[in-house]
């Protein structure tokens, strides 16, 4: 099952570590097949407030998103982002093509 990594990004400074951040990001995607679905974009607001941009990322399962995460590669790294910018990042699991929102009031046991 597709599994996601999310950042919310809020103040970044675009100074030579992000730059390096984001030079540098690429490659500690490859070996866990992450690919970038979102990168930087600033959301249209329709709901409620949203200061800062958005990334998403996709993995191909759960494991490979956390392996990615804690692997040595990204954790060099990820000092570029996190002293550089306020957010909020999360890992999380997708849903099936087939998946409809009723599913998880079955799950849940309320249908």
């Amino acid at each position: 099952m597709t599994a996601y990594a999310i950042a919310h990004l809020q103040d970044v400074r675009l100074g030579p570590e992000i730059i390096d951040y984001i030079a540098r990001i690429d490659g500690t995607l490859a070996p866990y097949d992450g690919r970038f679905l979102i990168h930087g974009a600033t959301p249209e607001i329709v709901e409620g407030p949203w200061p800062g941009d958005l990334v998403v990322i996709a993995f191909p399962d759960l494991e490979r998103a956390r392996a990615w995460y804690d692997s040595p590669a990204y954790r060099a790294i990820l000092p570029l982002r996190t002293e550089n910018a306020r957010s909020t990042t999360m890992i999380v699991k997708g849903v099936g093509s087939g998946y409809r929102a009723a599913d998880f009031l079955a799950k849940a046991g309320l249908a």
